[in-house]
């Protein structure tokens, strides 16, 4: 092994949020405040509740395309919206009109407060390069090269395959493959060719429904078991654990 990844490994996969940058807070506060928006508006009530992001709340949004979490949220509080188009406003009239709604507020929050990138992701990426290992982003993130243009990285990747990119291509999002799948082909590359790096199930289920050669479970969340039953062949909390990796993939 080099770099904790089976030999013959030639390109590696990089999800966005949770893996190389960090951008939960910001994404939870934008959905926690469309959501109430939502709630105060549709559901019977005094207008005094608020969603509070538990438990569940990960499994709603973590590693899905924003419109996918819209549908997710409405059926669970028996919300009935109209689709709406892509290109339709921003408003809570319609799926695609809350799913803008969200990335709307996002975007004003990203403005604001940033993206914070994740230090150990930069120092594996640049030891994959240094190793000659191709490297893509496979995320369905619309924000995705506005957030790394902003934290420099950026020019760290040889493929891009982000929420703009799949919209063009009719790309499923996770937990189906159609992404990193994508991202595999642009870099010319077999899937059995390819590491995976995810820190979400979804994403999870989708490297593992793609068969790709190798899946690298991020553990920002405290849920090792979790990734590994939804796919992952090693998890780490840390990825420069693995840049010294020999034989075993534990570090030398």
């Amino acid at each position: 092994m080099v770099l904790g990844l089976p030999n013959g490994t030639r390109a590696c996969l990089f999800d966005l949020d949770g893996v190389i940058t960090d951008t939960a807070t910001v994404h939870t506060a934008a959905w926690e405040e469309t959501f109430d928006a939502l709630l105060r508006r549709y559901e019977v009530g005094d207008g005094s509740r608020r969603f509070v992001p538990g438990t569940g709340f990960a499994g709603i949004v973590d590693g899905r395309p924003r419109v996918d979490t819209v549908r997710s949220f409405l059926s669970e509080r028996g919300i009935e919206l109209p689709e709406g188009t892509p290109d339709g406003p921003a408003d809570l009239e319609t799926v695609h009109g809350v799913s803008r709604w969200q990335s709307d507020l996002f975007d004003a929050r990203l403005r604001t407060e940033g993206a914070e990138v994740c230090d150990d992701t930069m120092d594996y990426l640049t030891a994959a390069r240094g190793r000659g290992l191709l490297t893509a982003v496979a995320t369905s993130s619309v924000h995705c090269r506005e957030i790394l243009r902003a934290a420099g990285a950026e020019t760290l990747f040889d493929a891009w395959i982000d929420g703009v990119v799949a919209a063009r291509r009719h790309l499923r999002g996770k937990p189906h493959p159609d992404i990193f799948l994508a991202a595999a082909r642009d870099l010319g590359q077999h899937p059995s060719e390819c590491a995976v790096f995810e820190d979400a199930l979804a994403g999870m289920d989708a490297a593992r429904s793609g068969r790709f050669g190798w899946v690298v479970g991020v553990d920002r969340a405290r849920q090792a078991d979790a990734l590994y039953a939804h796919g992952a062949n090693q998890v780490v909390t840390d990825l420069t654990t693995l840049i010294g990796a020999t034989g075993s993939g534990l570090p030398a």
